[in-house]
């Protein structure tokens, strides 16, 4: 038996249940040997290491000023800002502990938590480092020589980091926050993904199947060949010790709010292409949705779950001519409904309003169409019940898709909904687009037009009341056509300007993402109540804004005080001389007002004159 073969062994037989109360544990031969040469010595017990308390990463989201956090990195600096929607932003952290040693706080990109717990340092030739608390204080280091992504899962109980080297069977490493110990490895590709018919630079030119968390942590999956691998995070091996069948998958993905997965199969021989939506552990299919003259397929989750869009992409039986159509699937209604959406022009992008029942998307005849037009729908349809007599008519709300406006001759390639829904903004972005953002209120039909030339990036704040655009480049490269332009600018969700910061390099802005504590329905709650609340806030607002004019005024104001206290102590020094000067003009006394003769002279001059005929 070879090496390999050995370890695998021990990996796979390591852990095997043979019932509840017994479990098999193996170890290599030569550590059996090892261990049966150790002399026998007395034990001496070790001496348990002293706690050290780790810092406290949610005393960002106390500000009692309720802020948000964004980070930057340009040049070789990387900069953690407060920013409060109504000033420009100040400079929180910019890792002074690390120049003062003489070391990089960071030399590649970074990474937020999902919570905001942690910022993830990204060191290509060590690994990732995590720093949290008030203070960016050094939490944890994960070894990972090579590392250009990271990933975390949603709950922050696992950081996943990967090198994207084909040929290390290691490419892939996924660690505990908590304890720091890897507990499982991966190659980039899994085994047979990659066809051996196909050439080196044909397999160049695919790119590795990602890994996906589940909504809880529980699960980590990955796309093979005609499978989905899932594995259960507390044991790192396959959920049952079996892959999820499914024969010529193309894209899967998990719910964002239950451990429901949503993935595709394209037409094989005579089986039509199909959507299938499955729940585990169980691994019960909810609804599957067959699909005939199938081109492709792409998904997008509404962000609590409850909606499920598929863009189809169908052809002709000629294959020449291709259209488009939405299959909507309703999760949280029995039986996971679907409604279809016929949509003639081609569909560019399709978003969904957070926490609401509308979406957006972009669609146009010519998909290289430089005017597209932007339509609206709602998954909620408000119907009037006619009465009888005098009674007042009555609306009732019923589940069913409606149009809800087209706006035409849109020069847009990209749309996000503020985190807050209601407002959205469609952007143009790419060095060959206009740079357009027009910021949009769905509901109040407000919209206002602005521009960031070469903008590449547009992102909200948790809160939804700030969104930042960005014109940025990739670390490494010598893309000096960005050199002008890069930087960011900080807008309210209105399109007012707050903000505008130039780099000569400018790589990378992320807001610090932060959890909800409201549901859906106290959130509503606020809203409607929202002027009782009136005075509380435009109180603190007051309080801010003289905090703020002081803070603007102290140099003044300690100026002002300087010369007051000069001009005091020269009073006072001019009446001790006053007897030495009385004395040095014969008894004279030039402060006495009565030895001085006062005349009032009037002069009048006249400055204009203006005659008018009556």
């Amino acid at each position: 038996m070879s090496a390999e073969a050995a370890t695998q062994a021990v990996k796979s037989l390591t852990g095997y249940a043979f019932d509840k109360n017994h479990t098999l544990t193996a170890i290599p031969y030569m550590k059996a040997i090892h261990l049966d040469e150790l002399e026998e010595g007395e034990f001496t017990q070790p001496e348990p290491q002293s706690f050290k308390e780790k810092p406290d990463t949610s005393t960002w989201a106390q500000d009692p000023s309720q802020r948000d956090q964004f980070v930057i990195r340009h040049a070789k600096e990387t900069i953690v800002h407060w920013s409060d929607g109504r000033h420009p932003p100040i400079v929180d952290y910019d890792g002074s502990r690390e120049k003062e040693a003489g070391v990089a706080w960071c030399e590649y990109y970074v990474q937020w938590s999902p919570s905001g717990s942690y910022l993830a340092t990204l060191v290509p030739t060590k690994g990732v480092i995590l720093w949290g608390g008030a203070g960016y204080e050094k939490t944890a280091r994960f070894p990972a020589p090579g590392v250009d992504i990271v990933n975390f899962s949603p709950c922050e109980n696992y950081i996943l980091t990967s090198n994207n080297k084909r040929d290390d069977p290691e490419a892939i490493k996924v660690f505990s926050i908590q304890t720091g110990k890897l507990l499982r490895a991966f190659p980039l590709f899994p085994k047979g993904f990659l066809s051996d018919k196909l050439t080196p630079q044909e397999q160049a030119q695919i790119p590795p199947p990602l890994f996906q968390w589940s909504q809880d942590d529980k699960y980590l999956a990955r796309m093979g060949k005609d499978i989905v691998s899932i594995y259960d995070t507390q044991t790192m091996k396959l959920l049952d010790s079996r892959s999820l069948t499914a024969n010529g998958i193309q894209e899967f993905q998990f719910s964002p709010k239950a451990n429901i997965l949503a993935c595709w199969s394209p037409e094989s021989g005579n089986s039509p292409a199909h959507v299938d939506i499955i729940e585990l552990p169980s691994r019960k299919k909810l609804r599957q949705k067959n699909l005939f003259n199938v081109t492709k397929c792409s998904m997008v989750w509404q962000n609590e779950g409850t909606y499920l869009a598929v863009k189809v992409t169908r052809h002709t039986k000629s294959k020449k001519t291709h259209y488009n159509n939405l299959e909507l699937f309703r999760l949280q209604e029995e039986g996971v409904p679907v409604e279809m959406v016929d949509i003639k022009d081609a569909v560019m992008a399709l978003a969904w309003e957070p926490k609401g029942n509308r979406f957006a998307m972009i669609h146009a005849e010519n998909p290289n169409s430089t005017k597209v037009n932007v339509s609206f729908y709602d998954m909620k349809k408000t119907v009037t019940i006619a009465a009888k007599g005098k009674k007042k008519q009555a609306t009732n709300i019923v589940n069913e898709v409606n149009l809800i406006e087209t706006l035409t001759g849109k020069q847009c390639n990209c749309l996000f909904w503020s985190p807050a829904g209601q407002n959205i903004i469609l952007a143009s972005l790419g060095d060959s687009a206009s740079g357009a953002l027009e910021f949009y209120d769905v509901t109040n039909k407000a919209l206002v037009i602005k521009e960031h030339y070469r903008a590449n990036q547009v992102l909200w704040d948790p809160s939804g009341r700030t969104l930042v655009s960005v014109v940025s480049q990739p670390i490494g490269g010598g893309h000096f056509k960005f050199a002008m332009d890069n930087g960011y600018v900080l807008w309210t969700f209105q399109g007012k300007q707050l903000h505008q910061q130039s780099f000569e390099t400018f790589y990378q802005f992320q807001w610090r993402p932060r959890q909800s504590l409201l549901s859906k329905e106290e959130t509503a709650n606020v809203v409607k109540n929202l002027k009782k609340y009136e005075r509380d806030f435009d109180k603190v607002d007051k309080q801010l804004a003289f905090k703020r004019q002081l803070e603007g005024t102290k140099a003044k104001r300690a100026l002002r005080t300087e010369f007051r206290d000069r001009l005091a102590r020269l009073k006072e020094l001019r009446n001790q001389q006053k007897a030495e000067r009385m004395a040095l003009n014969n008894g004279y006394d030039s402060d006495d007002e009565s030895n001085y003769v006062v005349n009032q002279v009037v002069i009048e001059t006249i400055l204009s004159t203006k005659e008018e005929m009556v």
